[in-house]
């Protein structure tokens, strides 16, 4: 069985949820995919046949002050909103579930982050409770699932990226892409690596820019503006960036394929983004 969406109806209007495929369909090739580059330290815990157990993934996984622990019914009777609970120690994982799997991995990778969502989900709870959700919520759930933090040297190079001109912004800079003038610092969404367990899938970030040159000190940057609440009050100040169309991300790469206008979508009118965070600035 490969992996699938299915389709649902939710008040008239279509949804579709990504099933991921098995562990043994899944090609061991789409590991070596740079959205993959900062967990081939855990490559084992991708590539093994059978999958990893709770013992397995705190031996390895290490988050300080987090333990990873089962999802069951004995667990959530509890009454606790997941977010509760992580912040009291414990996070839920499912067992033989590559979403939680890649979202352990984030914990370990960049805890400074996911403790910052965390904090500022859990101060939303406090107020909103666990039935309702405000944009705040929303925002900072965009970016656990699918965030990617883009460093900048130059914030002029976010002009095309400004007004949706993707050919500008990936073709005519790409020598920047490849330079480092602009790249990834950091995957952050958990939903994005299990939906590349189908390789050429066409994927899209929800991102934060932060400019410089240190990937951690912009990293950084990010969780301290989360935590402050200098960021993601609104889904909307995530830029969206199709991360195939990153130089070299992805097989065809002409000007063909750019001008998929559903993948590569044009900009919304009124809709804006916010200036780059900067580390000095934090």
């Amino acid at each position: 069985m490969t992996g699938t969406e299915l389709s649902t109806e939710d008040g008239g209007n279509r949804r579709r949820r990504f099933i991921a495929p098995l562990r043994g369909d899944v090609e061991p090739r789409c590991f070596d995919h740079t959205l993959f580059a900062e967990m081939q330290r855990w490559r084992g815990l991708m590539l093994a046949d059978a999958w990893p157990d709770i013992e397995a993934l705190n031996a390895q996984l290490e988050v300080p002050g987090k333990c990873f622990v089962t999802q069951n019914e004995t667990l959530l009777a509890d009454g606790l909103h997941y977010e509760q609970r992580i912040a009291a120690g414990d996070i839920a994982t499912r067992t033989e579930n590559w979403h939680d799997l890649f979202n352990a991995m984030v914990w370990a990778r960049w805890p400074a982050i996911k403790h910052a969502l965390n904090t500022r989900q859990c101060a939303a709870i406090a107020t909103m409770g666990i039935r309702q959700r405000n944009h705040a919520q929303a925002a900072l759930t965009q970016f656990d699932e699918t965030g990617v933090i883009v460093r900048v040297r130059d914030a002029a190079l976010l002009k095309a990226w400004d007004v949706h001109e993707w050919q500008a912004l990936f073709m005519d800079n790409a020598v920047h892409w490849r330079s480092g003038a602009i790249g990834i610092a950091a995957v952050i969404g958990h939903a994005l690596m299990e939906q590349a367990l189908l390789p050429g899938r066409l994927l899209v970030g929800k991102c934060l820019v932060v400019q410089g040159d240190d990937d951690e000190a912009g990293v950084a940057a990010v969780a301290d503006a989360i935590v402050n609440g200098d960021v993601l009050q609104q889904p909307s100040e995530l830029r969206p960036l199709p991360l195939a169309g990153i130089p070299d991300w992805h097989a065809q790469q002409d000007a063909c394929f750019y001008q998929q206008a559903e993948y590569f979508r044009p900009l919304r009118e009124g809709r804006s983004y916010p200036a780059p965070l900067s580390p000095a600035c934090i």
